[in-house]
């Protein structure tokens, strides 16, 4: 028997070293996959709490869910934006406005008054110291005076004429001047001169016209210079002026300054002339002729105090004055809060009546949904113009106050207005009670009021919501009209509506765009605004939008 020899050291080491290299290899394998395990469940982790759009809209609320697709949409978030400007504009800047809603504003203006009339004398006239110089007499002198003669004989009495100075005849009979043909006007400028008496009448005008420039009257001495005014011991007593001016008012008395200085104007051609009174008031003069009357027409300028209408916009007035004189900015902000507050209360009164209409339509049905609708069938019927014209007029001939009849209006607009969302909550609850929710509702007992305000109309509000925010413009533009023809509100409370009640006049309408054309723009952005946000909701709340 062989004896079994073992084999040498270096040779048994060779496998031995494989092995440790083979399992060193397997335990870094080992570790690379546990690495590449823990990075991908890290990853996936991670992955799990991603804000990535598509897993956050698995974890959203249904109303974050809805404002998200809301605000994707920009021409809604446009429209969001507009409507929040409108409400602080209406509601906050009635408060930081330095005015008043009912503030009546006043300027001074020059108002021309009719004054005085002027006739410039280019006639004859004639005046009489004797029964014989009258009627047919004094014509046939003035005849005379026109043929160049100095006599003619009437009824038989022989009549001289003298020419006493330019335009000035005397008319002498039986001996003596028995009449005065003559073209300057005596004026007396004192209540002790008669000016129509005859021998003053003559001594001033032959003083006037001749050389001789004293006369006397009643042991009274006078003198005249060459301007015409008669002086008694220095004093103006009366003026001599081709010029006959009358006053319109009785207690004015027309100075001989003030004549002189239309004279002076009328000689010179001008048409305005100042003059400063007693007082030292300067007032300003206008003159017109008229050809028909052939006279002068004199108004005076005076500062009067009148109420600011249709004053352009200014620093102080920003958008000008309204036809009342209030300012148009404060109006606007104002009017824009009475027409968005009967907006909402006249769509809350209409969603009140017709969400427990169609409510308790839509849950019974039978009978109870016939006669509800036959009742909406019938408001429809309601010629709901024609009656609101009606209404406007009893209110008219009742003076209603302003503000119960903006509780009239709201209170008749939303009345009529219900059956709409009537008929909506109606067939959003017929699709809705057949569910499986209301028959665990049944099955539980739950009393049928809270079914249908509890579990049921919850269910229509983003219908509703959609609705209402569509109808709010309709209102609006519907209170609008109505105050624009006179059956809404009334003075003094502003409204879009009665704002742009001033273009029904012609001349406001081309001329003063200022006073309707800002209101217009704002109903408009409104209701376009309205409009917009409620097509954006009814987007949103839609479950088969592609997201």
């Amino acid at each position: 028997m062989k004896e079994f020899k073992q084999p040498p050291t270096h040779m048994n080491a060779v496998p031995q070293r494989a092995a440790e290299i083979t399992a060193e290899r397997n335990m870094e394998k080992t570790k690379a996959m546990e690495e590449k395990d823990r990075k991908a469940n890290g990853a996936r982790q991670e992955e799990q709490y991603s804000l990535n759009d598509d897993r956050r809209v698995k974890v959203l609320s249904p109303g974050a869910l809805v404002a998200k697709r809301f605000f994707r949409n920009r021409l809604a978030v446009t429209g969001l934006a507009v409507l929040i400007f409108m409400f602080v504009f209406s509601f906050l800047g009635g408060l930081v406005s330095p005015y008043g809603e009912k503030q009546i504003f006043y300027r001074t203006d020059v108002t021309n008054k009719e004054y005085a009339s002027v006739v410039t004398n280019d006639e004859y006239r004639y005046a009489s110291n004797d029964p014989v110089f009258s009627g047919v007499a004094l014509a046939q002198s003035g005849l005379a005076i026109s043929q160049d003669k100095d006599a003619y004989e009437y009824g038989g009495v022989s009549f001289q004429i003298t020419q006493e100075g330019k335009e000035l005849y005397s008319v002498w009979a039986n001996g003596g001047v028995v009449g005065l043909v003559y073209k300057d006007i005596v004026n007396a400028s004192s209540d002790t001169i008669n000016e129509n008496d005859f021998d003053f009448l003559y001594g001033a005008l032959k003083a006037y016209a001749g050389e001789e420039k004293n006369f006397t009257w009643q042991d009274r001495s006078f003198t005249v210079n060459q301007d015409g005014d008669v002086l008694e011991n220095g004093e103006e007593v009366a003026y001599i002026s081709r010029f006959i001016v009358r006053s319109v008012y009785e207690d004015v008395v027309i100075t001989k300054q003030w004549k002189t200085e239309l004279e002076e104007a009328l000689n010179d051609g001008k048409t305005v002339f100042e003059m400063t009174d007693e007082n030292g008031d300067v007032y300003e003069y206008k003159i017109s002729y008229d050809a028909y009357r052939k006279s002068y027409s004199v108004k005076q300028g005076k500062d009067t105090t009148v109420i600011d209408t249709f004053s352009s916009p200014t620093a102080e007035h920003w958008f000008g004055t309204d036809g009342y004189g209030m300012d148009m900015l404060t109006r606007l902000m104002y009017g824009g809060r009475v027409s968005l507050i009967i907006g909402f209360i006249v769509v809350f009164i209409e969603s009140f009546i017709g969400v427990i209409f169609g409510g308790i339509s839509g849950y019974f049905g039978g009978w109870v949904d016939n006669l509800i609708m036959r009742i909406v069938d019938i408001f429809y019927c309601i010629p709901s113009t024609p009656l609101l014209i009606i209404l406007g007029a009893m209110m008219d001939a009742y003076n209603v106050d302003p503000k119960i009849r903006m509780l009239y209006l709201m209170l008749i607009l939303g009345f009529l207005g219900w059956p709409g969302i009537a008929r909506l909550v109606r067939g959003q609850i017929l699709s809705l009670r057949e569910q499986e929710f209301m028959t665990a509702t049944e099955a539980t007992g739950i009393r049928v009021s809270r079914r249908i305000f509890r579990h049921l109309i919850p269910n229509v509000i983003p219908q509703l919501i959609v609705a209402m925010t569509m109808g709010l413009g309709s209102t609006i533009i519907l209170e609008a009209t109505l105050s624009f023809l006179g059956l809404g509100v009334r003075f003094p409370f502003a409204s879009w509506g009665n704002i742009i009640n001033a273009v029904n006049d012609t001349h406001v309408l081309t001329s003063y765009l200022f006073v309707w054309i800002p209101a217009g723009v704002l109903l408009l952005l409104t209701v376009l605004a309205f409009n917009i946000v409620g097509d954006g909701l009814r987007d949103a709340f839609d479950p088969k939008m592609k997201r």
